[in-house]
């Protein structure tokens, strides 16, 4: 018999790493401008970054997906600084199948390429197993974000495949979706690789 969730995701703060991701708010709105602005990444073809005046359109969007049960969005917070540098989020949550993805993550140019990539997902990943109890943690990403995917692979998640003709851009073309997962049994080397990855980091 699969056995769900020990707990349901719910709005909770995990700090660590030099980051805190807090439970997404309206609030946000005009700082989540903000982040977005330093690079100006709505312009990439490959992500969903909200566009000037978008934010709180996002957020709203976000928020909604809280409340039917399958999203669970976060603001991430440089502890130093108090400032919002981006988001991510718990999607496609299947409480009977103990299962959920990270994705809708994105950082402002200034924190692409430091360690609050991998902090968050070490966050995010610890929350997942050994809170939640989730058996299994996927991610998708466009076929074309090459970042994306070298990003997931680094973690030491699994690629399980290629959805064909499986989602719209923001231009209106079709992506093919990469898929990758991590299950529960393969978490604690994981952890070890992303807790040295972070001192690496920080001997620099």
């Amino acid at each position: 018999m699969t056995q769900g969730f020990l707990q349901p995701p719910s709005p909770t703060t995990l700090s660590g790493h030099g980051v805190s991701l807090m439970p997404l708010h309206r609030d946000h709105a005009d700082a989540l401008e903000e982040a977005a602005a330093d690079g100006r990444l709505w312009e990439l073809r490959v992500t969903s970054v909200p566009e000037p005046g978008g934010a709180a359109a996002y957020i709203q969007a976000a928020l909604q997906g809280q409340a039917a049960g399958h999203m669970l969005p976060f603001a991430i917070i440089d502890a130093n600084s108090g400032r919002v540098i981006g988001t991510s989020r718990y999607h496609d949550i299947v409480p009977a199948l103990a299962r959920l993805e990270i994705g809708y993550t994105w950082y402002g140019k200034s924190w692409q390429r430091s360690h609050v990539n991998t902090a968050c997902k070490l966050l995010l990943l610890r929350h997942a197993f050994e809170v939640l109890g989730a058996a299994l943690v996927g991610w998708r990403t466009d076929n074309f974000n090459i970042a994306s995917q070298r990003a997931i692979e680094r973690l030491g998640a699994r690629k399980d495949g290629v959805l064909r003709h499986h989602a719209l851009r923001r231009d209106g073309t079709v992506r093919d979706t990469v898929m990758y997962s991590l299950a529960k049994g393969e978490w604690p080397e994981v952890e070890r690789h992303l807790e040295y990855k972070l001192r690496a980091y920080h001997a620099d």
